[in-house]
Formats: structure tokens, C-alpha cells, sequence
């Protein structure tokens, strides 16, 4: 390898809070946060969404997701129907009287 053109490559802590799960691993992501691992070791610390402790294929169980939130802000945002639907005409009359 040419020497001063890779990222640095060093020991990273990896926590999925949801799980509870945290592993050591390698990595050129930095934190500005850092962790005591095990071996007493004070290492940098990323958190992560979601790894094989708590992702559903890996687990076998379901997780339950607030899309009902998110459809729900969507809604507020846009409307109900979104567009111009909500003026008062339908989507089918306004195509029907376009092609008039």
C-alpha cells in the first residue's frame, strides 16, 4: 500500500441502544464520544439504529414501528388527499374537463 493516502483505520465501538448490544470492531468512522470497553480500554463509541440484536430477520420477532406518526405528520403537512383535490373538485372531473 502507498503510504499517506488511506483513512485512518482503528478500533471503534459500535452500540445499538434499542438492544443493548455494543461490539468492537474496526473502522475509519471517528466520534467525538468515547466508551470503557471491557478490556479497559477507553475507545471511540458510535450509536447505531439498528444491528443484528435487534433487526428482525436476524431475531425472529417483529418491531414495532411509528408509522402512524409519520402518516399522521404527513397529513397535517399536505392534506388528507394532497394536491389540488382538496379545492372542492375531483381529480376525475378535472381530467374530465380537460379533455372537453
Amino acid at each position: 500500500m502507498r503510504p499517506g493516502i488511506h483513512p485512518d483505520y482503528h478500533p471503534v465501538v459500535f452500540r445499538d441502544r434499542a438492544a443493548d448490544f455494543a461490539f468492537l470492531t474496526r473502522s475509519t468512522r471517528d466520534s467525538e464520544r468515547t466508551i470503557e470497553w471491557e478490556d479497559g480500554n477507553t475507545y471511540p463509541v458510535i450509536d447505531i439504529e439498528i444491528s443484528s440484536a435487534s433487526h428482525p430477520f436476524w431475531t425472529g420477532r417483529s418491531r414495532l414501528v411509528d408509522t402512524a406518526g409519520r402518516v399522521e405528520k404527513f397529513y397535517a403537512r399536505y392534506g388528507r388527499s394532497g394536491g389540488r383535490a382538496d379545492e372542492g373538485d375531483s381529480a376525475a372531473a378535472r381530467d374530465e374537463e380537460a379533455t372537453r
